[in-house]
């Protein structure tokens, strides 16, 4: 809520259902939107002379597309040119102000990766799947540093070993 109708809420809500990078984010054009299909080809990082510079993704993988949510879709913008007009370093700054306004504990504008992942393989979506989305090389890494364990999982792991044991008993 706190973020809905700033600069924020398109950022937010492609990393966390897309789920883009930040500097994916910032180098996201008009033009590479078709329909629901976002297609990953350009990255926003700084350079050694510490100006923001856009360039091809650094691995392979990172070039993808990604099929977004319809709610997402009707909140980007319709004009050409550049989505977002943040660069990273301003995204991650606005970001932790918005977190401190709330009174919202810390966590990094990236961990909203981390719970797209985690949400989406809780929720029945296959990891290779998840680990396309992301723009990772492989599923082992996907599983590795992004898939967290939540207290809901752990009830529900928990609930169907009990069933099991009940039904062999």
């Amino acid at each position: 809520n706190a973020v809905e109708g700033t600069e924020l809420e398109i950022p937010v809500l492609l990393a966390a259902f897309g789920p883009m990078r930040r500097g994916e984010i910032c180098a996201l054009e008009q033009s590479d939107i078709n329909g629901n299909i976002v297609h990953v080809s350009k990255n926003m990082v700084r350079t050694i002379d510490n100006r923001w510079i856009i360039k091809t993704p650094k691995s392979f993988a990172g070039d993808r597309y990604i099929d977004f949510p319809d709610d997402v879709i009707r909140k980007l913008p319709g004009r050409s040119g550049r989505v977002v007009s943040l660069n990273p370093g301003q995204l991650t700054d606005k970001f932790e102000k918005c977190l401190k306004k709330c009174n919202l504990p810390h966590f990094r504008f990236h961990d909203l990766r981390h719970t797209f992942a985690t949400m989406a393989l809780q929720n029945g979506v296959d990891v290779k799947t998840v680990s396309s989305m992301l723009g990772h090389y492989s599923a082992g890494f996907t599983l590795d540093t992004y898939a967290h364990v939540t207290t809901d999982a752990q009830l529900k792991a928990a609930q169907t070993m009990g069933s099991i044991l009940s039904r062999a008993v």
